[in-house]
C-alpha cells in the first residue's frame, strides 16, 4: 500500500496542511482494497471486546446504540451506520494502512476506525478534536466541510454531539482510494450515497486536564512529589492574609520543578502506551519456551500485535528504557540498541534480531513478551511443537 498526497511530500503536507486546513486527496491510494468486508465487520461488532456503535434516525430523531450487537436485519437497507473502533487491534491488514502515515509519530496515533454505511447513512454534522485521514473504501460518500470558527454545538443524542448548519468550504464525493484530511475544529458531515466502507486513521493528544488528572494518579501510586516548600530565607510579613509575589513564585516552582524530564518521560511513557480499547491478547500467558522462540524465528518473523503501543524517549533510550502497553521495561544498557527496532518496526526476523539473540537476558525478555501476546508468530499454534531443524 502506497500513499500519494496529491504529489506532495510528507514534509510539504505537514508544512502546508497539518493542523491548518482540510485537504481532499484524490486517489491517495490507487486500487484501494477494503481492509475488512461488511460481513466480517458485522461479526466483529458482535464481540463484547470490540468497541462498536450504530447510528441512525428514527422518526426524525438521532439514535445511537452500543455493541455488542446480535442482529442487523431490523435496520433495513438505508439510513444507518455501523462504526467499529480500533480496527487495527483486530485486523492485521490495518497495520499497512497506518504505516503509510508513519511520518507522524505513533505516540500521536489514536486508532483506525471503520465505518460501514447504507445509503443515506451518517452520524450527523459534528466537530472532532483530532486529526483524521478518512480513507474511502468501496462505495461513495459525500462530504461537506465548513471552516473553523465559533460553531454552536448541541446534544442530538446522549452519545452524539452535533453542530448547527454551516457553510461548506468543501463539498465533494469521495470515491474508492480518495482521502479527506481534516484537522481539529472543522465542522463536517458525511452522507453515504451507496453502501460503502471508510477507514479513518485518527491522531489525537490528551487534553491538559486529562494529563494532569492521570499525572496526579501516577504521583500517588509511585509516592512521588512529596517534597514540601522550603523557605529559610523568608522575609518579615505584615499582611498575614496575602500570598505575595515571592510566595506565588515558590508555589509555582514547587510544581514546575517536580516536572523534570525524567518524571515526564516516566509518566507519559506509561500513559501514552495504554490502549483505550481491548487488545487481542491471550486470556492467560502462553507457555512458549526460549527454544521454541528461536526455532520459530528460523521459520518466520515475529509480528507486533495490532494496536500494541510501544515507544521510547531520546532522553533515556540509551539507558535501556522502553514503554510497552502501559509498563516500563528496563533493559540492560548493552541491549539499548534493540529498542528502536522493537518500537519502529512491525515485523522482526532473525537476521534483524541476531545481534541480541545471544544475550540470555534479551532472550528471556523477548520470550516473556511473546507469552504475553505482544509479539507473535503468524503460523504459531501453542499446542504444536517447535519446528525441528
Amino acid at each position: 500500500m502506497q500513499l500519494d498526497i496529491n504529489g506532495l511530500t510528507p514534509a510539504q503536507f505537514l508544512a502546508e496542511y497539518w493542523q491548518k486546513k482540510p485537504l481532499v486527496i484524490r486517489q491517495g491510494f490507487s486500487h484501494f482494497q477494503d481492509l475488512v468486508s461488511p460481513e466480517a465487520l458485522a461479526g466483529l461488532a458482535m464481540d463484547e471486546l470490540v468497541e462498536s456503535r450504530r447510528v441512525y434516525q428514527q422518526e426524525g430523531q438521532w439514535q445511537a446504540e452500543f455493541g455488542p450487537f446480535e442482529s442487523y436485519d431490523h435496520l433495513g437497507e438505508k439510513d444507518w451506520t455501523l462504526i467499529v473502533q480500533a480496527l487495527n487491534n483486530w485486523i492485521p491488514d490495518a497495520e499497512a494502512l497506518i504505516q503509510c502515515f508513519d511520518f507522524i509519530p505513533r505516540w500521536r496515533l489514536d486508532d483506525v476506525m471503520v465505518s460501514f454505511a447504507t445509503p443515506g447513512g451518517g452520524v450527523g454534522p459534528h466537530i472532532d478534536l483530532y486529526d483524521v485521514f478518512i480513507c474511502q473504501g468501496s462505495g461513495r460518500r459525500r462530504w461537506r466541510v465548513g471552516n473553523i470558527g465559533p460553531h454552536k454545538q448541541f446534544v442530538a443524542h446522549p452519545a452524539l454531539l452535533h453542530t448547527e448548519s454551516f457553510e461548506p468550504i468543501i463539498d465533494t464525493e469521495l470515491l474508492p482510494g480518495d482521502i479527506l484530511y481534516l484537522p481539529p475544529g472543522f465542522p463536517h458531515e458525511g452522507i453515504t450515497l451507496e453502501q460503502s466502507l471508510s477507514f479513518s486513521v485518527g491522531y489525537r493528544t490528551a487534553s491538559a486536564k486529562e494529563m494532569v488528572g492521570a499525572l496526579a494518579d501516577h504521583l500517588s501510586e509511585q509516592d512521588l512529589g512529596v517534597q514540601q516548600i522550603s523557605d529559610p530565607d523568608r522575609a518579615l510579613s505584615n499582611r498575614s492574609g496575602c500570598v505575595d509575589n515571592t510566595d506565588l513564585a515558590r508555589l509555582r516552582s514547587q510544581l514546575t520543578n517536580m516536572l523534570s524530564d525524567e518524571l515526564v518521560s516516566e509518566f507519559t511513557g506509561r500513559y501514552l502506551t495504554q490502549s483505550k480499547c481491548a487488545l487481542d491478547l491471550p486470556d492467560e500467558p502462553l507457555d512458549i519456551t526460549q527454544t521454541e522462540v528461536l526455532a520459530w524465528l528460523d521459520e518466520q518473523p515475529l509480528i507486533r500485535l495490532g494496536g500494541l503501543r510501544c515507544l521510547y524517549f531520546d532522553i533515556n533510550v540509551a539507558e535501556g528504557a522502553v514503554y510497552i502497553n502501559g509498563d516500563k521495561y528496563q533493559l540492560a544498557v548493552e541491549l539499548a540498541a534493540v529498542i528502536p527496532l522493537l518500537c519502529n518496526v512491525n515485523q522482526l526476523d532473525k537476521m534483524a534480531l541476531a545481534p541480541w539473540l545471544t544475550s540470555p537476558a534479551f532472550l528471556i525478555q523477548l520470550t516473556e513478551w511473546v507469552n504475553l501476546g505482544y509479539w507473535y508468530f503468524d503460523d504459531f499454534d501453542a499446542d504444536d511443537e517447535a519446528p525441528i531443524d
